[in-house]
């Protein structure tokens, strides 16, 4: 047996077992090969034709009869998710990095930043991969990131050592901004749980196997997006930013807050300026969403 023979086989049962995917890939054949090349220890680029010890097929073919039985995310059964190129170590104690915020990090909010931020804070942390992330991204940067589970926190803190950055990255556990008084930050990022309690219901078997505390946002899915936006602009130095995932909720934020002047670099992530957050309240008129942040509008 082959690598290769192994993939075409997995992505067979896979499309037969019809599969819910989502957690890395979005496809049968994709979710065989990073099961079968990283259950095997080999990087994405092996070479898929050297025959293979009857152990190490083994294996592989217990990996892939639990992803069919039992409907877990390849990226629990291998203890490994990618983010922008990046591997982090995930378990069931943190839902699978996926974060839309991930690819703005590596360059797409310097219209925003304007410079480099000196402090970042990433709230509803999770495996702390948007953290970490943001910490190559500006090696100059002080990055907190929080998350109220302490399991969560616990599994951040193996990826913080993973990439040495104990020095420039502080865990804290947190309910959003409560451990956090009198910090300021220049940007903000957070993916928040979001889904609303009707789609949670609706999830198929692989989500659900992700902390459900993870996910629901409540009716609608705004509740922690309300929150983080009414708290944060107390959190932001002048200038500074938040970057928030809410999914799918979009429409039902601009019902909800129409006195916001929001961009939207994606459907599912908006951005709003510090001085955004504070006037909203103030303004009473409706809001805008743009494709120009405001800095570069005036």
């Amino acid at each position: 047996m082959t690598p290769a023979a192994l993939i075409r086989d997995a992505e067979r049962r896979f499309r037969a077992a019809r599969l819910g995917y989502g957690h890395g890939t979005d496809n049968a054949h994709d979710e065989a090969a990073f099961i079968v090349l990283r259950g095997l220890g080999l990087p994405f680029d092996a070479p898929l034709e050297k025959e293979l010890a009857r152990e190490r097929v083994r294996r592989v073919e217990s990996l892939i009869r639990r992803r069919i039985r039992d409907r877990i995310p390849a990226a629990y059964l291998l203890k490994e998710a990618w983010l922008e190129g990046r591997a982090f170590y995930v378990d069931r104690r943190v839902i699978v990095p996926r974060s839309h915020i991930a690819r703005l990090l590596s360059g797409n909010l310097r219209p925003w930043l304007g410079r480099p931020p000196r402090r970042v804070l990433d709230l509803c942390t999770g495996s702390g991969c948007l953290a970490i992330l943001a910490a190559l991204a500006f090696p100059r940067t002080q990055v907190t990131a929080s998350d109220l589970s302490p399991a969560a926190l616990a599994v951040a803190a193996r990826n913080v050592r993973r990439y040495r950055l104990q020095k420039r990255l502080r865990l804290v556990r947190s309910d959003l901004f409560a451990r956090l008084a009198g910090e300021r930050y220049d940007l903000i990022v957070s993916n928040p749980p979001y889904v609303p309690a009707g789609g949670m219901r609706a999830l198929p078997a692989e989500y659900r196997r992700e902390p459900a505390t993870a996910l629901a946002g409540g009716a609608d899915g705004l509740s922690l997006v309300r929150k983080i936006i009414e708290q944060a602009k107390d959190h932001l130095v002048p200038g500074g930013v938040l970057v928030c995932e809410l999914g799918a909720n979009r429409r039902a934020l601009e019902r909800a807050a129409p006195g916001l002047d929001l961009f939207w670099p994606q459907e599912e992530v908006f951005i709003a300026e510090r001085d955004a957050l504070a006037s909203a309240s103030r303004k009473g008129a409706a809001g805008r969403t743009s494709s120009t942040p405001a800095r570069a509008r005036r």
